[in-house]
């Protein structure tokens, strides 16, 4: 899990591309909202989240 993770990143889910471009909408405790593409709003735990940061929302 990339140390860029914050509240507007744009990520990639790096097992699942087929759900595309997420945002994330929230870091709270252990867990991320992720808003994708394809799928919608997926909560995932970030110790397990395979996510990969396309431009942290402050580039």
């Amino acid at each position: 899990m990339s140390d860029f993770l914050e509240v507007g990143a744009l990520v990639r889910h790096r097992e699942r591309p087929d759900w595309g471009l997420g945002q994330i909408q929230s870091i709270v405790g252990s867990r991320i909202t992720v808003n994708f593409e394809n799928v919608g709003k997926v909560v995932l735990e970030a110790d397990l989240a395979a996510l990969d940061v396309e431009r942290p929302d402050w580039l």
